[in-house]
């Protein structure tokens, strides 16, 4: 019942921070007149704050001087930074100048660059739907450019950005809070020094547009903090190839903002382009899901032949205790006990002991793991 209840927790955890992410489209249009240069910044500082908060409620602090010891994993830090930087401002400029299904787009081709990047960088090796999947996705995008009458560059940026950033992010190695918090630690200050900039030009809408205004880009650091912080509760509760079945709602959610609320135009070359690209999202997903199949009968089938083995060793080693307890055994008592003990725990009897019980038993080092 727990683990039931757990699930159904995740799961809600997982549609929240998902649906917000794809609800994303319908913020940044409220700060207008805001440049998207501007709402970056403000995003950045009150990202800062909002974490900043959250962090004083938990009272997670300890990781902080570890990593300010670490002038590796700081480095990596900025890296992500920047190149998050970059997906967010061209997300936000995407959207408010009337790309949303663009924007949605590259979201959906995300999964194919980091596969790519796996291939490419990390020297991982693809099955063949994995390949399958790649080649599809680089016709969509041939296709894609036809239909656009150029590359679908605001796409492109968002896919690979996201998944330099995904790149990075595994070789720092922080949870999803604290990564947030050290990496708008780094975009802080030029932010801050931006929005002060503005400020003096007296091109800042941040203190002219009302109050309302500056509460909505206020609201940016609280909109970009309460989607991860759900993303942690479901991360936390359900296995991977759940979360990533439920990566697709995001760009789903954009994609239909872009057609039904925003009204963007689909000539048949684009919804070719996107079929395709569909097409292949469903065999990674057939092609994640069969292999996670797999390997938890794998698992099972390992277990069961470990218990069996065990049980093997549990009836040797009741064998040696009865041996011993029996008048003239030649061992005493204790002994056997000793020995059945160490037999059941190793699968070996004891090299000094007089039975030799189990050699056609595999050692532990042998067994399935």
């Amino acid at each position: 019942m727990t683990s039931a209840n757990e699930t159904r927790t995740g799961l809600a955890y997982g549609f929240a921070a998902y649906g917000m992410w794809g609800l994303f489209p319908l913020y940044w249009p409220l700060l207008e007149p805001t440049g998207a240069v501007e709402i970056l910044a403000h995003r950045m500082v009150w990202s800062l704050a909002a974490v900043i908060i959250i962090l004083l409620v938990l009272r997670r602090w300890s990781w902080i001087r570890p990593l300010l010891r670490q002038p590796k994993r700081l480095g990596l830090i900025a890296l992500a930074a920047t190149v998050i930087s970059v997906n967010w401002g061209i997300y936000i400029w995407g959207v408010n100048s009337g790309h949303v299904v663009e924007a949605a787009l590259g979201y959906f081709i995300n999964p194919l660059v980091s596969i790519a990047f796996g291939v490419l960088l990390l020297h991982e090796r693809l099955r063949p739907a994995q390949w399958t999947a790649v080649g599809v996705g680089v016709v969509a995008v041939a296709v894609l450019t036809v239909g656009y009458g150029k590359l679908p560059w605001i796409a492109l940026t968002l896919a690979f950005s996201f998944g330099t950033y995904g790149l990075v992010k595994k070789h720092i190695g922080l949870d999803g809070l604290e990564s947030l918090a050290a990496e708008t630690g780094m975009q802080f200050l030029p932010a801050l020094g931006f929005l002060i900039f503005l400020g003096a030009r007296g091109d800042s809408t941040f203190a002219t547009d009302g109050v309302g205004h500056a509460l909505l880009l206020v609201g940016c650091g609280f909109i970009t903090a309460a989607p991860l912080i759900c993303f942690g509760g479901a991360a936390v509760r359900l296995p991977l190839s759940a979360i990533g079945m439920l990566q697709y709602i995001a760009p789903t959610f954009q994609f239909v903002l872009g057609l039904v609320v925003f009204h963007e135009e689909m000539p048949i070359e684009r919804w070719a382009g996107f079929s395709l690209v569909w097409l292949a999202l469903a065999l990674l997903t057939w092609d994640a899901l069969r292999t996670a199949h797999r390997s938890r009968s794998e698992l099972r089938a390992a277990a069961a032949r470990a218990g069996e083995v065990a049980a093997v060793r549990a009836g040797e080693a009741v064998a040696v205790a009865q041996a011993g307890a029996e008048p003239g055994a030649g061992v005493p008592t204790r002994a056997a006990a000793a020995a059945a003990a160490e037999l059941a725990e190793t699968g070996r009897a004891p090299v000094t002991g007089a039975v030799d019980a189990g050699g056609d038993l595999p050692a532990p080092d042998e067994l399935p793991r």
